[in-house]
């Protein structure tokens, strides 16, 4: 039954293309923010709201002025200044005619635009001297946002957060909502109705509202997320799978296991369990995007991850409010989240068409 399955599923074009798609993405979350020359919480205070591009920063246009800034902060004149293969060169003067301090060359690393600086005083005149440094080349293929940190590696961990969130959250709807749901469907009577009458309590609790108290009462962090989408995507599971073992205890090699003095216990892990892996697996990989939904929803809201972590949620959320000026801020997340989202629900449908029994 499974090879078929499978056989079914390489069949669809669109599900084993979302599959690769996710795994790439899956790959970029872990390894990206790893090897990225950026960290995902470094500011660059040269290069705020940098526009995306294929070329290294600082433009040629840049260089000079930045390196005018940082001597003028440094409190010395610049004579002459030239910039030519990847270094720079300049004359600067210190107009008050006191000895020039070799300590001014912490203003051109501060830049983020400088490294490997040489200040050669002049031994004739103390006021004068010879600053030479390399030019950094930094790329921002996505571009910065408004606080001057690299977007692409912001994304890369805000989907490393988003998957995470999805998968610790669709395990506890798993763990809990499969037992809950096949032990209430497969006893039945008064604690079946019990069962699902708690489940009906807990829908009736606002998610928001749920969300909100727990961040009132144990502050706001990221396991706060897990614990609260956790404590209520698997009510929808144990409906389902009690739905599910409610025809399944009907059936024949449940019966017999009965009559062969099996205990409950045993027939809900041997034959009930297995038998629910196909809808148990289409609902996960339909559950996983309704999280990471979920998750971005609390994070627009003020409610999620908080800085310096970020998710797609919360990108969305900034971009939204530079949207006019830097669309791209907005534009990079969205288009992230759609193609981790479509992807997700392609592979489900697919999932569903080849462990639906009604269409072998």
């Amino acid at each position: 039954m499974l090879q078929t399955a499978l056989l079914r599923l390489k069949r669809n074009k669109a599900a084993m293309v979302s599959f690769w798609v996710i795994i790439v993405m899956t790959l970029a979350a872990i390894i990206g923010p790893t090897i990225s020359p950026h960290p995902y919480d470094e500011v660059y205070n040269n290069f705020v709201s940098a526009k995306p591009s294929l070329s290294p920063y600082p433009k040629q246009d840049q260089i000079v002025p930045i390196a005018e800034t940082a001597f003028r902060r440094a409190r010395v004149d610049v004579d002459a200044i030239e910039v030519a293969n990847g270094r720079i060169q300049v004359e600067i003067v210190n107009r008050n005619a006191e000895p020039i301090d070799p300590r001014i060359t912490r203003y051109l690393v501060r830049s983020d635009v400088f490294d490997d600086v040489d200040l050669q005083i002049s031994e004739a005149d103390a006021t004068r001297a010879h600053v030479t440094a390399n030019v950094k080349s930094l790329y921002f293929l996505m571009g910065t946002d408004q606080n001057g940190r690299d977007l692409l590696t912001r994304i890369l961990v805000s989907l490393r957060i988003s998957l995470l969130v999805a998968a610790l959250a669709t395990g506890v709807a798993l763990l809990i909502g499969v037992t809950y749901g096949a032990v209430a469907g497969f006893v039945g009577g008064h604690l079946d109705n019990a069962m699902m009458r708690v489940v009906d309590l807990m829908y009736s609790l606002p998610f928001v509202f749920f969300v909100i108290l727990l961040v009132v009462f144990f502050g706001n962090n990221i396991v706060l997320i897990f614990i609260a989408i956790g404590a209520i995507e698997w009510l929808d599971m144990s409906r389902i799978v009690r739905g599910q073992t409610l025809q399944l205890k009907r059936r024949e090699f449940v019966q017999a296991s009965e009559a062969l003095g099996v205990s409950k216990a045993d027939i809900i892990r041997r034959h009930i369990v297995p038998n629910l892996a196909g809808t148990v697996a289409v609902y996960m990989t339909l559950l996983i995007p309704k999280v990471i939904l979920l998750e971005s929803f609390l994070s627009f809201l003020g409610l999620g991850v908080q800085e310096p972590l970020t998710s797609l949620g919360l990108l969305i959320s900034e971009g939204a409010r530079y949207m006019r000026n830097d669309p791209y801020m907005l534009i990079f997340p969205a288009l992230a989240m759609s193609v981790l989202l479509f992807s997700l629900n392609f592979l489900g449908d697919g999932l569903r068409d080849a462990l639906d029994p009604k269409d072998r």
